[in-house]
Order: structure tokens, then C-alpha cells, then sequence
């Protein structure tokens, strides 16, 4: 057995660490800079400061104006704030919504809070690499539809979705597109007008922020509602006391990420392409998931056949690497992933799946560590258990 190193932290898109200029950019705002944007006084006035150039610049991120940014506590208020603000509009009136069958399970759970109280969902499929087809996305738009939901990138695969081709299809049938771009901004380059958009979620944690903040942007003249009530705050969208502190990290995260992207895509691509190939030079019937080009540059999700997950994400916990078993919001939970379920994927390779997402930090020699350790750690589960039987 190799030597155990250092912790190896390689699961980023479940959460990633905050960058020190992060935390140094909101330390002012929990003391001196303590103040309630909506006061008057100059407390008040030095955090709703703040807030605009916060607003200013988590909108240069993704190519927005500063007014379409609304800050939220992350990224599934964001998806729920789009679903249900566009569908309260009209209440009472029985509307239609089109997702996919391997979304987040903040729209997934919304989509089911909106059929129990009486509209209807469409969930399209995907080809085995996790592509929506967008001429499935077409044909079931009706004269009742009012919101298209896809993923710019699944949290699980990585896959990216064909976005651009589905927001022409939304603006020639005027129905709103909204996608959960959690896992892609910061990663890869998001722009909103590029890609077509009417709504866009973004989550802080996962661009080296602070955890329990996000946004929703929402295109100028998008008919928005408010799910929650109180005061006016975020233009009457999203009432609450605004987190300043957060925001303003969540601002500095979004700007540093910008400007690495000249840089970090392709490092991670690299990592995850070595990863990749080390592996599967390594280890026998062992499955890459999602599409083989089209993911984000920092996912692999691999599937190793007659070894169960948690296993081998215990026995690398112990040598110092952690990893995911699929979508850490949900790992927890003992039913298979719906991801990999929703490509095809047999059960045997489900069962044993892992999820290695890479950050900036991580280096080739963590790489090698990481496949090293999964060369033992499946030979040894594979000697120990019999085949996955569902």
C-alpha cells in the first residue's frame, strides 16, 4: 500500500474551499462594516455601497447589467425562485413546465411542488452520455407551457447541455429558459447573452466562496414573482435582510474566477484527462459516465464494476482522498443515483460509481496518488465482495 500523504481534497463540486482573498475581502463587513443596507445613516450607506458593486461585479461574471443580478442564500432558492416566481403569476391557472429527467434535485423536488398543486411536467430524457435532445424539448412545448429547465451542467456527469440550441427554440415559442449553472461558472465561460437565458442560478460555494449565498439572474423584462414576503429587498424579489459580508465574498470569488479562466480550464482538463487514461490503463471494466468531450473540465465520473461506492470512497477516505459517491446533496441517501439511473447505466456500474471533481490546488502528483489508490483499493474489493446484486 502506497504511502498515505497529505489530505487530498477532490471532490469541488460539492463545495469548494474559500479563497483566502475571499475571507479577507468580508472580514470588515462582520465589524466595523456592520451595517443594514436599507438604513440611512452611513452604516447603512457604506454596506448598500458594497452591495452594488457586489452586484456589479458577480454580473460582469456571467456578461450581465448589475439590475438582473438578485442575490439569494444559493443555488436551489435560485431554481426556486425562477419555477415558482414564473409559474405564481397567474394563480390558479393550470401551466406547463419542460426539465429533464437528470436535473438538480432543487428543480426536480420544485417540479413535484408544482404538479401537486396542479400544473404539469414534462421531464425529457437523455442519450447515454447524458444529452438532452433538444428536438425532444420541441416537440413538447404546448400552447400552455410557460418555462423550459435544463441544467447548463450536471452536477454528477459533468455533461454540458446544449443550451444555446434550446433557448432559440424557447424564444420562438415565447416560453422563459432558465438553467442551474451552479457547476458551470467559474469553471468554464458563462455568458448570458451568449448562451440566451431569461433566468441563470448561481451558487457562491462553489466558485471558492462562501457557503449560504448565490444569485438568480433574471433578464430585463422577465415576469418575476417573489416566493417568499417581506420588505422590498433585491428589487421586491427576494425580501430579507441582505448578507453583505456573504455577498461581498461571494463578489470577490466571482472575479477571481473570472480571471483565472484563461488558465484553469485547461489545467483541470489536463489533470482530468491523465486521471482518465491512468485509470483506465490500470483497472479492467471500469465505465467513464456522461460524454466523453462535452463536461465540464474537472469531472470524471467513473463507475467500476463488482465494487460498491461507498466502499471505495471509505477506503480512500483513509488514505487521505476525498471523493464523492455521486451528488453530495443527496449522498446520504440510499437510492441509487437518478443520474446515472437516467443514462442507461447498468445497476452493477451504479452501485459502483465515484465522482472525482478537481480544483485549482490540485496537482498531477495528487493525480497519480489518486490513481495508485484506486488501482489498490478496487483490486482489494474485488477480491473481498461478489457482484452487486439490485
Amino acid at each position: 500500500m502506497m504511502d498515505i500523504m497529505k489530505r487530498i481534497y477532490m471532490d469541488h463540486s460539492a463545495t469548494t474551499p474559500v479563497d483566502p482573498r475571499v475571507v479577507d475581502a468580508m472580514l470588515p463587513y462582520f465589524t466595523e462594516k456592520f451595517g443594514n443596507s436599507s438604513s440611512l445613516h452611513s452604516f447603512g450607506q457604506e454596506a448598500a455601497e458594497a452591495l452594488s458593486m457586489a452586484r456589479g461585479h458577480v454580473a460582469d461574471s456571467i456578461g450581465a447589467r448589475e439590475e438582473e443580478i438578485i442575490f439569494t442564500s444559493g443555488g436551489t432558492e435560485s431554481d426556486n425562485l425562477a419555477l415558482q416566481g414564473v409559474l405564481s403569476r397567474e394563480p390558479g391557472k393550470r401551466q406547463h413546465i419542460i426539465t429533464s429527467v437528470l436535473e438538480h434535485p432543487a428543480v426536480l423536488s420544485t417540479c413535484d411542488f408544482l404538479k401537486s398543486i396542479g400544473h404539469d411536467v414534462t421531464y425529457v430524457p437523455v442519450s447515454s452520455e447524458g444529452i438532452v435532445d433538444v428536438g425532444d424539448i420541441e416537440r413538447a412545448i404546448r400552447d400552455d407551457t410557460v418555462i423550459i429547465s435544463i441544467m447548463h451542467a450536471n452536477n454528477e456527469i459533468g455533461t454540458i447541455q446544449p443550451i444555446e440550441e434550446i433557448a432559440k427554440i424557447a424564444k420562438d415559442n415565447d416560453v422563459y429558459l432558465h438553467t442551474d449553472a451552479v457547476q458551470s461558472v467559474g469553471k468554464i465561460p458563462v455568458d448570458v447573452d451568449q448562451l440566451g437565458v431569461d433566468m441563470l442560478s448561481i451558487s457562491s460555494h462553489k466558485l471558492h466562496g462562501p457557503k449560504g449565498v448565490g444569485a438568480l439572474y433574471v433578464r430585463e423584462g422577465t415576469s418575476l414573482t417573489p416566493v417568499i414576503f417581506g420588505g422590498g429587498h433585491e428589487s421586491g424579489l427576494r425580501p430579507g435582510t441582505e448578507n453583505i459580508a456573504g455577498i461581498v465574498g461571494f463578489a470577490k470569488a466571482s472575479s477571481i474566477a473570472k480571471e483565472r479562466l484563461g488558465t484553469d480550464p485547461a489545467r483541470m482538463g489536463r489533470l482530468r484527462d491523465a486521471l482518465i487514461k491512468k485509470v483506465f490503463n490500470t483497472i479492467d471494466d471500469v465505465r467513464l459516465n456522461g460524454h466523453a468531450t462535452q463536461r465540464l473540465p474537472n469531472n470524471a465520473n467513473l463507475s467500476f464494476r463488482h465494487v460498491e461506492g461507498e466502499s471505495m470512497l471509505m477506503l480512500l477516505d483513509i488514505a487521505g482522498i476525498a471523493v464523492s459517491t455521486g451528488s453530495a446533496c443527496s449522498s446520504r441517501s440510499q437510492h441509487a443515483s437518478h443520474v446515472l439511473d437516467s443514462i442507461g447505466l447498468d445497476p452493477d456500474y451504479i452501485h459502483g460509481s465515484i465522482r472525482i471533481s478537481l480544483g485549482r490546488e490540485n496537482t498531477m502528483d495528487e493525480v497519480d496518488y489518486l490513481a495508485e489508490a484506486l488501482q489498490e483499493t478496487v483490486a482489494k474489493l474485488r477480491q473481498i465482495s461478489s457482484p452487486v446484486e439490485c
